[in-house]
């Protein structure tokens, strides 16, 4: 496993429908307004909404990425938001292919009424379908045949995030007013706020011509982004982070093939240097390094096998000697309703899982030794292979293929499937003078272990450094690219 590279967990898989859910015509949200944080509060007088169809060229470091195609026409009922999006990605040195389909429907005030997600990679399928009613939001998810629904509270009126613009265009903003909006995902059912200031006015040249346009600053958990706005409500160009920039183009040039492979790694563009080579890793017993650009408040990084003190972060190897069953069997009827519960992506009571799980251990191996089984068949039987995908245990079961997400969530199913209460942690991971963003386990066995069925690690080596803890937090991670500094003290 030394030469195997991890990549930027799913953060950077769905960067582009996360990191520039805004830049991309905002496709994977769903906004709330949140009125405690709105600069002027006042009803929102829909006005006349022209009929439009634009194309953009998305680049990396300069380089055609992909395309956007963004249709808005006005419906019976109020108006139609299309777009689909291509994108040619290079994680780990191969390239992938990946499309985005959003198709909303809204009210005639620009609310929404209801949308349909779509995800498609090489290996991975993903979809979404979301319905208002009332101040609930009805959202069913399918991969791989299995479709689940969850009601979601909302505590006011919602926007598809192409409706979003539209509705700040409409508004006519002056330069510093702002608005705070939720936005939702639907790849992880989670609501996130983010804070949108009109900059400026400025003319930009776009297809050749001077177009006058709004700029708008958009800050969705700590990274911002740009957009700007024609006078009739079209996203000219954006950009974000990592190289990312879009700008509207003519369809045929959209079109066009993508002549070049992309040349820039994700993985490596988020990695982090650090000041010295590690040796060994796996019989470190413990690791101090200074860590810096990151608010303790907002990281789990104090608990457990780690300590925070000063900014010196301290992470110690668990041991797994002298763990009482008795205290486990305790401890796992209070997490069981938890920890051993299916989640739309950890679909831990579907047959499939259970049935895999059965086939890899005995009702009467203890919990120990089930770990351990689990751990060695994941590691040997999922091809460790970069995906663009929203990771799912049921999908990695039958594709058998997947990076650390896809072994953190399948491991996670059979575990739970088992009776041991499972996590998933996020955070970073050591390999070859560089630290990766990766995801791995955590369970319970009297205490919390870490696990690692990537590198076959029970329990992890030490420099698995916890930023986050559940498969819903990894989102959090995006705060995190870019600003993030390490410098090893010791090891030992």
């Amino acid at each position: 496993m030394a030469a195997y590279r991890f990549k930027l967990s799913w953060v950077i898989g769905l960067a582009f429908g996360l990191i520039f859910a805004f830049l991309f015509s905002l496709r994977l949200g769903i906004f709330q307004k949140k009125e405690a944080d709105v600069a002027e509060d006042r009803p929102f007088q829909a006005q006349t909404q022209m009929d439009r169809e634009t194309w953009m060229n998305i680049f990396q470091q300069g380089q055609k990425i992909g395309y956007v195609h963004r249709q808005f026409y006005k419906t019976d009922i109020g108006y139609k938001i299309l777009e689909s999006v291509f994108m040619l990605i290079n994680t780990m040195g191969m390239v992938q292919d990946i499309r985005y389909k959003t198709e909303g429907n809204l009210h005639h005030n620009l609310n929404l009424s209801h949308f349909n997600f779509d995800i498609q990679s090489s290996l991975f399928h993903f979809n979404a379908r979301g319905e208002v009613k009332g101040k609930t939001l009805i959202l069913t998810t399918q991969t791989s045949g299995s479709e689940q629904k969850i009601d979601i509270p909302l505590e006011g009126d919602i926007h598809l995030p192409i409706g979003l613009l539209e509705t700040l265009n409409a508004e006519n903003l002056k330069s510093g007013e702002r608005r705070t909006f939720r936005v939702f995902d639907p790849t992880t059912a989670t609501q996130r706020p983010v804070k949108v200031v009109m900059l400026t006015e400025e003319t930009i040249p776009i297809m050749g011509r001077q177009e006058k346009a709004k700029k708008f600053s958009v800050d969705f958990m700590g990274v911002s982004q740009f957009a700007w706005i024609g006078k009739d409500g079209t996203v000219l160009k954006e950009e974000g982070s990592l190289g990312i920039k879009l700008e509207q183009v003519t369809r045929e040039e959209a079109l066009q093939k993508i002549a070049l492979i992309p040349n820039t790694d994700l993985a490596e563009i988020a990695s982090l240097p650090v000041n010295q080579f590690l040796q060994d890793v796996d019989r470190l017993i413990e690791l101090k390094l200074r860590i810096e650009g990151i608010e303790e408040k907002e990281m789990f990084l104090n608990g457990g096998r780690q300590s925070l003190k000063d900014r010196v972060l301290t992470v110690r190897k668990e041991s797994i000697l002298n763990l009482s069953s008795q205290k486990v069997d305790e401890k796992i009827r209070e997490l069981s309703k938890t920890f051993l519960e299916p989640t739309p992506f950890i679909q831990s009571d579907h047959p499939e899982i259970r049935a895999k799980a059965k086939q890899i251990v005995s009702e009467n191996d203890s919990a120990m030794v089930k770990a351990h089984r689990l751990m060695a068949w994941v590691n040997q039987n999922i091809q460790k292979r970069p995906v663009i995908s929203v990771p799912n245990a049921l999908e990695t079961l039958r594709n058998q293929v997947g990076d650390c997400n896809e072994h953190a969530v399948l491991y996670a199913a059979l575990a739970r499937a088992a009776g041991i209460p499972t996590q998933v942690e996020a955070g970073l991971v050591y390999q070859n003078g560089r630290f990766y963003y990766h995801a791995w386990n955590v369970i319970y066995l009297g205490t919390w272990i870490t696990v690692d069925s990537v590198k076959g690690q029970l329990p992890a080596d030490v420099t698995h450094i916890r930023f986050v803890r559940g498969a819903e937090r990894q989102i959090d991670l995006i705060q995190m690219i870019g600003k993030v500094r390490i410098e090893i003290l010791s090891a030992s």
